[in-house]
């Protein structure tokens, strides 16, 4: 047994079932050996995007793992690597490495170092035998408190040298921590006292699996629940508690209980300041509550803090609230209840007419309404692109089911969402994977739709094809007025057929129920579809304030 091979049983006891990855890496050949599939990308960051989509709808228990070529190989991961760091995604990358007499010679691309600033944990291997314990802790880092990428880069004589002797591993668990009664106490007090609490909820209420939770704490207190991006589906957006989710651009119920709110309570969230994000009004009291100490009073000044598992931690204020409270209101449920539905009643019907709009070209939130009536959304795992793509679709998508909506962006590169829907089919294969990019982001990663077509990843593809940047008109105006600068080509239909997928140019509205009905019939037989939408320029945003 080699190096490589120890890798991959190591990884095979940690429950991986596929490795996403790009030639040359012994560890390809060496998982194949063992039957953890190979799924070769066009483009590296791609595949350390498809990893994370995988992490992402597993919730941290079993994780997306992607191998790459060292030097210029790993080289072009360094996107993907900075957006996992950014959403606090937990995916190992393991590159290969240059010689270990060559790691200090120029012009050697030493990962371990390059990666440090966009990793939960780094390291460069010098000796076969300390793969099992290079790993145990690679995996530790990645799963406990706040998960994150870590990247483990191993030379190939490392990968190449003769490993004696037994593996000395068991799987890492992924350890809880629970919050200070103290704490909990107070937090309790606050929220009880306060005239309209508000929950925040972020990504950390899916890795804890803490969504009925969540609902039950939004019922007993009560108070309207508001997400974050990647917090999005954290409750069944169909609940009367729930307001949906932000970016920069948010639904009227979610702004209009954010400006009322006097306490609010932030759980699972960094509370991370961020231009691609919601910002918390001035004014308010804060209960932040987190797995991560380092996050509390790093942006958002807290009156309080709370450090733990967010379902240990809804878990304890549950309890503690029976104790210092005798029954819930139910006359002030039933309000607040009434007051978000008036509130969600008024905002749609100001979208009515785009929701419905038979223009052309075709207005894309014409197209958000008839996937949402087309779905089965308990089914449905949908993420976006960076840009307009995710402010259009983020507030008017409902969803049903945790993990229903990946969304993301705190920094946002364009191309990340294909391989994150890619991902997220891998992991849960049941579900319709459903990808919406606008045409820039097509050009950045849209090759590795073959991808999908050639290692039978069933997702569904919509590009908004206005032939436009049309967001950076604002940004760009003398150039493009002067030189047609925002302006970009393509047939995207005809590129992906060239490329062995299933699609369709619709170009009127009485096109797109039909259309996507095939579409899903296409992907449940195991193919990717595209859908190409002649789409309008416009971006019109949902930005209540």
């Amino acid at each position: 047994m080699n190096g490589a091979d120890v890798v991959a049983e190591i990884l095979k006891r940690e429950g991986t079932d596929f490795l996403a990855c790009y030639p040359r890496n012994p560890l390809i050949e060496a998982c194949a050996d063992i039957n953890i599939r190979p799924i070769l990308c066009r483009q590296e960051r791609m595949g350390v995007a498809m990893a994370d989509g995988y992490s992402r709808v597993r919730r941290g228990r079993q994780n997306g793992v992607f191998a790459a070529q060292h030097g210029p190989g790993i080289e072009n991961a360094f996107p993907g690597m900075a957006q996992a760091f950014s959403e606090n995604v937990p995916v190992l990358v393991i590159p290969a490495a240059s010689s270990l007499d060559r790691q200090y010679t120029r012009p050697t691309f030493r990962a371990a170092d390059v990666f440090a600033p966009v990793s939960k944990w780094s390291a460069l291997a010098h000796d076969v035998r300390e793969l099992p314990d290079l790993l145990r802790r690679a995996f530790q880092a990645m799963r406990s408190g706040k998960p994150g990428p870590v990247l483990l880069e191993i030379p190939n004589e490392v990968f190449a040298a003769e490993f004696t002797g037994t593996i000395d591993y068991q799987p890492v668990p992924i350890l809880r921590s629970a919050p200070d009664p103290d704490a909990v106490k107070a937090a309790a007090r606050m929220l009880l006292a306060a005239k309209s609490p508000l929950i925040w909820a972020g990504q950390g209420i899916h890795y804890a699996d803490a969504g009925e939770l969540l609902t039950q704490l939004a019922e007993l207190l009560p108070a309207p629940v508001a997400a974050t991006n990647p917090g999005k589906s954290a409750i069944a957006e169909s609940h009367p508690l729930a307001l949906g989710a932000s970016t920069a651009s948010r639904p009227k119920m979610y702004a209009d209980c954010m400006n009322a709110a006097d306490v609010v309570f932030a759980i699972g969230s960094s509370l991370t300041r961020t231009p691609f994000g919601p910002a918390l009004p001035v004014g308010k009291k804060i209960i932040h509550a987190t797995n991560d100490a380092g996050d509390i009073n790093k942006d958002i000044r807290a009156d309080l803090g709370l450090v733990g598992d967010a379902a240990l931690i809804i878990a304890a204020l549950i309890e503690e609230i029976g104790r210092q409270r005798a029954k819930p209101d139910a006359t002030r449920l039933e309000n607040l209840k009434a007051t978000i539905a008036a509130s969600k009643k008024a905002w749609r019907a100001d979208w009515e007419k785009q929701l419905n709009s038979d223009e052309t070209p075709i207005n894309q939130y014409r197209v958000i309404n008839e996937m949402m009536k087309a779905t089965d959304r308990d089914n449905v795992i949908i993420t976006h692109e960076a840009g307009s793509p995710r402010e259009q679709l983020l507030p008017m998508w409902e969803s049903t089911k945790p993990f229903g909506y990946l969304g993301w962006g705190k920094t946002t590169q364009l191309g990340y969402g294909l391989g994150l829907a890619m991902g997220a089919k891998l992991a849960a294969p049941e579900k319709l994977c459903i990808n919406v990019m606008g045409d820039a982001s097509f050009g950045m990663s849209g090759m590795d739709i073959e991808t999908a077509a050639r290692n039978d990843i069933g997702i569904m593809t919509v590009v908004f094809n206005n032939a436009m940047m049309a967001c950076e008109r604002v940004s760009l105006p003398k150039s493009a007025a002067k030189y047609d600068a925002l302006d970009i080509g393509g047939n995207y239909m005809k590129l992906a057929e060239s490329l062995n997928v299933a699609s369709y140019r619709v170009e009127k509205p009485s096109e797109i129920a039909p259309k996507i009905k095939e579409a899903i019939e296409v992907t449940q037989k195991g193919k990717p579809f595209l859908l190409e939408i002649a789409a309008k320029e416009g971006y019109d945003f949902s930005r209540y304030s």
